[in-house]
């Protein structure tokens, strides 16, 4: 695997996040997608997913926006396409990650065919690392937990040597919750990561945080209800 990033220093990246669920943004909290609710926000009007990520890319200098689209996730469906499109028209020149619960290789070619994002590999949905190792650089992977549990096959979160250049330690039972990041699994992560780019997800609260996750690496930071709720103004 081509390591083009490793070497190079690079600022730190904050990526605002909107999770969508029947075609709204929701308020995302400790990971119980069940319970999410259309979200209420002074950055938009309303809950619409084009309004909502014009918004928070308002709210905060960004370059790219992760999409979790928590219908292909949860319950197996396509890509909720027409929202990506929405929050595409919206924020032009802004690159989408979009985790949709990607687990076969032709769903995911079949939506890197659409030029509406990169997708992001999840390990939750995953039995094993080949999709992984087959799609490289072309994706970003997310490596789950949920308190203690590691979600998804354990070859993922051990063998560096499937990881592309870009991944992310997403924390579910810290979103939302305003308890911090989880700095022992980013450290961890870090420490196995050849020069790759590791990106926390889940927990943070403000620029206290991005500074201590600056000191320990990382590379950015997944974040949402913190610029929801005022922690970056």
């Amino acid at each position: 695997m081509s390591h083009a990033l490793q070497g190079r220093a690079a600022p730190f990246r904050l990526i605002p996040v909107i999770d969508l669920r029947r075609g709204v943004v929701v308020r995302a909290r400790a990971g119980e997608r069940d319970a999410y609710a259309p979200i209420v926000t002074p950055l938009a009007r309303g809950s619409a997913p084009a309004d909502v990520a014009r918004g928070l890319l308002d709210a905060v200098a960004a370059d790219t926006l992760y999409v979790a689209d928590l219908d292909a996730i949860m319950d197996g469906t396509a890509p909720d396409r027409a929202s990506l499109e929405a929050v595409a028209r919206a924020c032009p020149g802004v690159a989408l990650w979009v985790d949709a619960g990607f687990s076969q290789a032709a769903a995911v070619e079949r939506f890197l065919g659409t030029g509406l994002g990169r997708p992001v590999i999840g390990s939750e949905s995953q039995r094993d690392d080949a999709l992984v190792r087959a799609l490289g650089n072309r994706a970003v992977l997310s490596l789950d937990s949920r308190g203690d549990e590691r979600l998804g096959p354990d070859a993922l979160h051990d063998e560096a040597g499937s990881w592309p250049d870009e991944v992310i330690v997403m924390t579910l039972g810290r979103v939302g919750t305003g308890t911090g990041p989880d700095f022992l699994g980013i450290s961890q992560a870090l420490a196995r990561a050849g020069g790759r780019r590791i990106y926390a997800a889940g927990g943070v609260r403000g620029p206290l945080d991005v500074a201590r996750l600056e000191e320990v690496g990382a590379a950015g930071a997944l974040v949402a209800s913190a610029i929801h709720d005022g922690g970056f103004r």
